[in-house]
C-alpha cells in the first residue's frame, strides 16, 4: 500500500511504501532530516507526525499503515 508523504515547510509530496523508513523517505524526495545517533537516543531526527500528539525519531519510524496521506513537520534543533 502506498502513501502519499507531504513533507512541511518544504512542501514536497511523495508517494512511500507502508513500513518504508521516514529517513529513506525523506532521501528520496530530496528533504534533509538531520541525524546523529540513527538509534533515536539523541532525538536529533525529530519530527512531527500528522495527527501525534508527541514527535517521533524519523530514524527508527516508519510510514505507518492506515493513511492514505500524511503530513510530515520538519523542524530544526537550534542544538543540532
Amino acid at each position: 500500500m502506498t502513501v502519499s508523504i507531504r513533507f512541511l515547510p518544504n512542501d514536497v509530496v511523495i508517494q512511500a511504501e507502508v513500513g518504508e523508513p521516514l529517513l529513506q523517505v525523506a532521501a528520496r524526495a530530496g528533504v534533509s532530516i538531520p541525524t546523529g545517533c540513527l538509534m533515536g537516543s539523541c532525538h536529533a531526527c525529530e519530527v512531527e507526525v500528522e495527527d501525534d500528539t508527541e514527535p517521533v525519531c524519523a530514524c527508527i519510524t516508519a510510514v505507518p499503515s492506515g493513511h492514505s496521506t500524511l503530513t510530515i513537520n520538519l523542524y530544526v534543533d537550534p542544538t543540532w
